[in-house]
């Protein structure tokens, strides 16, 4: 379980290929602050922009570790091979504090920047989420984008989804890797935690009553 805070950002140095069929995944290598593992050890789960991966060797001193992706998570993902910056959080412990919201570390879907800018001292980023996850966003609500725990300012429905507009103050640009992101690129997105569970019982009730 994780809270879509930010404790770090890595970078992806390596991206090796387990095998030459599309079957096969991939192995990651990726660079971490000084002294970011030191509390890491082999088993370990840590968030990699909002997907939990589980660390398969770790160096502390190099302050690098591996990290074993599958075909079938890399389908379901976005730039989790693409080497550069990203999204890190260790998974939360049970005396942690709960900063953003409850996050599971598994991504609901990808979703499409349309638009990312500043204004006045913020940012204003939107994104294009899939018309599958539409009844999950609500004004006010939480998302978590490659990771980081955001609230929604807006909510537009469209033909080819839903948009949702999110308020980047600088801290947050500053301290996760969302400020490299540009228009037209890839995000990983999880929806409220709650949400998903009210939505379930809500048709499990609609099912009930018919």
């Amino acid at each position: 379980m994780f809270t879509g805070i930010i404790t770090g950002i890595g970078r992806i140095s390596v991206a090796h290929a387990l095998g030459s069929l599309p079957i096969h995944g991939k192995r990651l290598t990726i660079v971490c602050p000084p002294h970011y593992l030191d509390d890491v050890g082999l088993g370990d789960s840590i968030a990699l922009n909002g997907a939990c991966m589980t660390v398969t060797t770790v160096d502390p001193v190099a302050a690098l570790f591996t990290v074993d992706i599958s075909a079938e998570s890399l389908s379901k993902t976005a730039g989790l091979d693409v080497l550069g910056p990203i999204n890190l959080e260790k998974a939360l412990r049970a005396n942690d504090r709960l900063g953003g919201h409850l996050v599971s570390g598994h991504v609901d879907g990808i979703g499409t920047i349309n638009h990312f800018a500043q204004v006045g001292e913020s940012w204003e980023l939107r994104v294009l989420a899939p018309k599958t996850l539409a009844k999950y966003l609500a004004y006010k609500g939480s998302i978590t984008i490659n990771g980081v725990s955001l609230t929604v300012n807006r909510v537009t429905d469209l033909a080819d989804g839903c948009e949702v507009s999110i308020n980047l103050i600088p801290h947050t640009v500053d301290n996760t890797a969302l400020g490299c992101l540009r228009a037209g690129a890839q995000v990983n997105l999880e929806i409220d935690l709650i949400a998903r569970y009210v939505e379930r019982m809500l048709s499990s009730n609609d099912t009930t009553s018919g």
